[in-house]
């Protein structure tokens, strides 16, 4: 529903909240370690107001254009788009684009999940996939979850542990609003790179002091300095998170889906993200304690690999509508062979400029 020029900003309020309510939640947490043994109880009886709100908030969701032209009410559908678009707009040329992408994914969607298997939509299933499983192997899982370990294991004390792990997710609720400023006008693949050098310095800094100050002993002697530093750094990969791969993914795929595979790609796309999630969650005590400082040589390098792999196969999604999202598939050196017809674009395209380059040629 939200205009192009601003889709990514009001996308990127989905990971604005969803940091805040981590940031929320750790604080909880901290005055729930000074209750003693009811302290859990406390922490996870917070949780249910949340889930109040979110109840009680959905009867007031307003239904999508989108979703109303796929249930026959065209009338509904132009109200929706004239409320969120304004009165004064002209939004039937963007409802006549609605309904012509509908009535072409209609036979499509009866089987979204074998649609979205099909050759042509072999560049938005691999993104859709790849991004939310890159996004839990930036390492922010060690953020996330295993902050105040972390912190334990430099010397900091319970409170100061949790201090810490408060001070990680403001820093990275504040990332967010960043990327909500800068996302739809530098573009998504600038965040994406500039946040995957920046991770990656950083992550190659902690596992030096790491090494030095812990060793493979396991045996904590860490300076007061060293304390701070690997605090600043870890607030440093934070932030790279929350202004790139924290709100970028969820926004991207939802843009490059088709309507008539978007259920079934966001399906994926959230399933792949909770799967790596689960793994990584499980796994990453064992890791730590197998690899020590290594492990943020092991982050670093699959930061390194995503930074590379959106360099070269992540097309510019910034400002393009989405009933107009194909035209970046057939314009892109790798996609254009997998998308319907490329002859007549990425081929047309060479075969042009080299008959502009013949002899005789004339504009």
């Amino acid at each position: 529903m939200a205009p192009p020029k601003w889709r990514g900003a009001f996308t990127t309020a989905f990971q604005s909240f969803l940091s805040g309510g981590a940031l929320l939640a750790t604080i909880i947490n901290w005055f729930g370690s000074k209750m003693g043994e009811n302290g859990w109880r406390f922490s996870l009886g917070c949780a249910g107001i949340p889930a109040a709100i979110m109840t009680v908030g959905a009867f007031f969701i307003p239904d999508t254009p989108s979703s109303l032209i796929q249930r026959g009410q065209l009338q509904k559908a132009r109200q929706s788009l004239n409320q969120v678009r304004g009165v004064d707009s002209d939004t039937e040329a963007e409802l006549n684009d609605l309904i012509r992408h509908h009535e072409a994914a209609k036979a499509a969607t009866k089987q979204p999940y074998k649609t979205i298997i099909q050759r042509k939509y072999r560049p938005h299933l691999v993104i859709t996939t790849a991004i939310p499983t890159f996004q839990q192997l930036t390492g922010i899982n060690i953020v996330a979850f295993y902050a105040p370990v972390l912190f334990r294991s430099i010397g900091l004390s319970v409170d100061g542990s949790l201090i810490g792990a408060i001070i990680l997710n403001f820093i990275n609720f504040s990332s967010t609003f960043v990327s909500a400023y800068s996302v739809d006008r530098f573009g998504r693949r600038l965040l994406f790179l500039e946040a995957g050098v920046q991770m990656i310095l950083c992550q190659f800094v902690l596992a030096y002091i790491f090494s030095a100050e812990l060793g493979t002993a396991g045996t904590a002697n860490f300076s007061k300095g060293s304390a701070i530093l690997v605090l600043v750094l870890m607030c440093i990969i934070s932030a790279g998170f929350g202004w790139s791969w924290g709100p970028l993914t969820w926004i991207v795929p939802s843009e490059i889906l088709p309507l008539e595979v978007r259920p079934a790609g966001q399906g994926i796309c959230i399933a792949s993200n909770f799967l790596m999630t689960f793994i990584l969650s499980q796994a990453f005590l064992s890791i730590l304690c197998k690899m020590k400082y290594g492990v943020f040589l092991f982050y670093a390098g699959w930061v390194l690999i995503m930074t590379v792999f959106m360099g070269l196969f992540m097309p510019e999604t910034k400002g393009i509508r989405l009933q107009e999202m194909d035209k970046i598939w057939q314009g892109h050196w790798f996609w254009y062979r997998f998308v319907e017809d490329p002859s007549l674009n990425y081929a047309n395209m060479i075969d042009g400029n080299q008959n502009h380059n013949q002899p005789g040629h004339s504009l």
